[in-house]
């Protein structure tokens, strides 16, 4: 299992670096070496990283938080997306609107208007509307669904964030320390691991290293929801095993007779 593990990581190319002209010195530990001025990073502390951040998101879905995927660099956007979708968790993929978190409940009211104007454009009303108001609503609808679309079933605030590249997701990382809100995220050799709870060094930047870290996070959010359905089913199977009446407990007619 490690070693295909390792193996897994190392064709997905996550132990690449940065250039090494642009490291963060905070990141050495999780530094092998170089090679043509590229730092490599060294892959057992990336699986250790792995590992650790699987165990702990497993347990917050499990526990029946949520997890908050963010990615909105070119390179993340579509696997942050699929994966979070796959796992039945919100996501943002486009844009980090500022006060996603801090301000919640004004994103919140963003996604009634949001609701409104599908229903303007899933029926007639948008007929009664002039050409230039219709594009005027098809604009925002569009602008709105890009921006808010991820989070629409975030009813409450996540427990977890995991992110890619906390550098370019600084507001994101901020909003979470703010709020007490643990972070996991995949760092590069240019990025500072104090600001984050649960690092994983890799690359941050490749497709394929990308895809891989983030199937493994949605893969331990189906595992963590999948304890709860067991734990579920078990209470229900224990609930009506006490339910049943037992042998001894039902009344011994001969004795009955007897007895009169």
């Amino acid at each position: 299992m490690a070693n295909a593990l390792v193996q897994d990581l190392i064709d997905a190319g996550v132990h690449f670096g940065h250039r090494a002209s642009r490291w963060n010195p905070k990141m050495s530990p999780y530094i092998y070496g170089r090679k043509n001025q590229i730092h490599i990073m060294d892959i057992r502390e990336t699986v250790r990283g792995l590992l650790r951040a699987k165990k702990y998101v497993s347990q917050v879905a499990s526990g029946g938080s949520l997890v908050l995927f963010v990615g909105t660099k070119r390179q993340a956007s579509a696997a942050v997306q699929r994966e979070a979708e796959r796992c039945g968790m919100p996501y943002v993929s486009e844009r980090w609107l500022g006060g996603a978190l801090t301000n919640f409940r004004t994103i919140r009211s963003r996604m009634g208007r949001l609701e409104e104007l599908e229903e303007i454009r899933g029926s007639d009303k948008i007929e009664g509307y002039s050409k230039k108001a219709q594009s005027s609503l098809n604009r925002e609808f569009r602008k709105i669904h890009r921006n808010l679309n991820g989070i629409r079933t975030m009813n409450r605030k996540p427990e977890c964030l995991i992110i890619v590249d906390p550098n370019k997701e600084k507001n994101a990382v901020l909003e979470a320390k703010k709020l007490g809100i643990t972070t996991v995220s995949l760092i590069d050799t240019n990025c500072n691991p104090d600001l984050i709870d649960l690092p994983i060094p890799g690359n941050d930047d490749g497709i394929r290293s990308i895809e891989l870290i983030m199937s493994h996070m949605a893969d331990a959010v189906l595992a963590g929801r999948k304890a709860i359905v067991a734990k579920n089913e078990g209470k229900e199977s224990g609930a009506k095993t006490d339910a049943a009446p037992k042998a001894d407990a039902v009344p011994d007619k001969d004795a009955e007779e007897t007895a009169v």
